[in-house]
């Protein structure tokens, strides 16, 4: 008998990439964790949000993420998502990106990843799986890397308030409630925020609203409800912001799907979150 495969089984097996399929519904939430291996997240159906110390990551489709060893991860899925995850030993394998980071996933990586769910764990690394599991870790290595995070502070008062409103992205509380929340003035609150992040607060809770509309927007949800979801007062304000921040509407993005995204993705703030040891997620 074949013992079931779990994430804590496939840290130390003797072969560089295991892979394990998992099914989650819709509101299901994975407290914060880590692995002794590098982690790559890909919802076969579905959007999940990816928290970590250095940043809040949106997963749409075609997209997964990344997390190196030991990073502190919570992972939220809103919906139903068929998850495809990669448990690879970095060591041996230096092209993979050394920060947690969202990266594109061609046809061929989708392809690679759904059979690579039913390949033994110790696999021939001279046969057929050995050759599929090589080159899903060139595959990886040579994925563009897309724009769709939004970074973590390093202070905690304001990591705090960061993790709450990706998780909760339509809190339409002041920035005056959010220094009270924190223990500090404004002024601190909004000089602190711009050193730590490179964005005012309010540019960031608009990218993390954005973010968390498109993951919504690339499973079919209807314009007026994202709107609403994510906190917009009216779906013409959404539109505006959508229009001004990537260039398009959220009807046209809907009605291109990938097409629509890379658009999308080349009007992102161009800030990869930085690697911040020793916040607690």
């Amino acid at each position: 008998m074949v013992s079931k495969r779990t994430p804590a089984k496939l840290q130390d097996i003797p072969r560089p990439l295991a892979a394990l399929a998992e099914e989650y519904s819709a509101g299901h939430v994975e407290p914060t964790h880590q692995h002794l291996r590098g982690q790559l997240l890909y919802a076969s159906k579905g959007v999940m949000s990816v928290l970590t110390p250095a940043g809040g990551f949106v997963v749409p489709p075609e997209r997964a993420v990344w997390l190196p060893p030991m990073t502190p991860h919570e992972v939220r899925c809103p919906q139903n998502v068929s998850l495809r995850t990669l448990y690879i030993d970095c060591q041996s394998n230096p092209r993979l990106p050394s920060s947690c980071c969202v990266i594109e996933v061609s046809v061929l990586l989708r392809a690679l990843i759904d059979a690579a769910v039913d390949i033994p764990l110790e696999y021939d690394f001279a046969g057929r799986e050995g050759h599929i599991m090589a080159l899903i870790l060139d595959e990886i290595g040579a994925m563009p890397v897309a724009p769709l995070s939004a970074p973590i502070p390093a202070d905690p008062r304001l990591a705090r308030i960061c993790r709450t409103l990706f998780r909760e992205p339509a809190q339409n509380q002041t920035l005056a409630y959010w220094a009270r929340a924190a223990g500090m003035s404004r002024r601190t609150l909004t000089r602190l925020f711009r050193r730590e992040t490179g964005m005012s607060f309010a540019a960031w809770r608009q990218q993390v609203r954005l973010l968390e509309a498109l993951s919504r927007l690339a499973v079919g949800q209807p314009v007026t409800a994202v709107a609403l979801d994510v906190g917009y007062l009216s779906p013409s304000a959404f539109t505006a912001r959508f229009r001004q921040t990537f260039g398009t509407t959220p009807t046209h993005y809907c009605t291109q799907g990938i097409d629509a995204e890379a658009g999308v993705a080349a009007h992102m703030p161009n800030r990869p979150p930085r690697r911040r040891p020793g916040i607690a997620a």
